[in-house]
């Protein structure tokens, strides 16, 4: 059961990102850029395929490339 919680929990994160880059009007490509990963990485964290995998160090980065605090993205 915690698997499938922490499953919903990546879910949750990778939308709130997506949600917050359109605000924003950036496209992935350039949110990956600011934040020196590929692009591909970028759009699989996007998806929630990959949420897990991510470093610290990269969600870091991308949350300085969308100019959020962690508190915006992780809070439920």
């Amino acid at each position: 059961m915690i698997g499938m919680s922490r499953s919903r929990d990546f879910q949750v994160i990778a939308k709130r990102l997506k949600k917050i880059r359109i605000s924003k009007g950036m496209t992935q490509a350039e949110v990956a850029k600011k934040a020196g990963i590929s692009t591909n990485h970028y759009a699989t964290i996007e998806r929630g395929e990959t949420v897990s995998a991510v470093s610290l160090d990269n969600f870091r980065r991308i949350l300085d490339a969308l100019e959020v605090e962690f508190s915006s993205v992780l809070c439920f």
